[in-house]
């Protein structure tokens, strides 16, 4: 069984960053790709971004092009995602989730996180 823990998450100025972390745990975390997606109050989660196992492949929603990057250190078990230049609009719990392959990530991720609060102030 894949358990999934974030970190990271917190309060900061808009213009600011953070970086969250996502700490695998019960198989091997290299045979899964894996992704992050936020839930902002009163709104629909979203897909945000993944990378494949090997991080051959990433994937990006518009919205965070150029501010966030993915990636992964299979060696630690642990996935990332560094989030510069923060706009209030980001404010969200932020998930991670694993799938077998980058293509499912999006659709039908097959573990999730418990979240991490993240909020930007104007």
């Amino acid at each position: 069984q894949v358990q999934l823990v974030e970190s990271g998450g917190g309060l900061v100025q808009a213009g600011g960053s953070l970086r969250l972390s996502c700490a695998v745990s019960g198989r091997t975390f290299s045979s899964y790709a894996m992704g992050w997606f936020r839930q902002a109050p009163d709104k629909e989660r979203e897909f945000v971004s993944a990378i494949s196992w090997g991080s051959s492949a990433t994937s990006y929603a518009d919205s965070v092009k150029g501010r966030f990057t993915i990636s992964r250190d299979n060696a630690k078990d642990t996935g990332y995602l560094q989030m510069n230049t923060l706009k209030p609009e980001d404010t969200a719990v932020y998930f991670c989730a694993a799938a077998p392959n980058i293509r499912l990530i999006r659709t039908k991720p097959t573990h999730w996180g418990q979240g991490t609060q993240v909020t930007v102030s104007s």
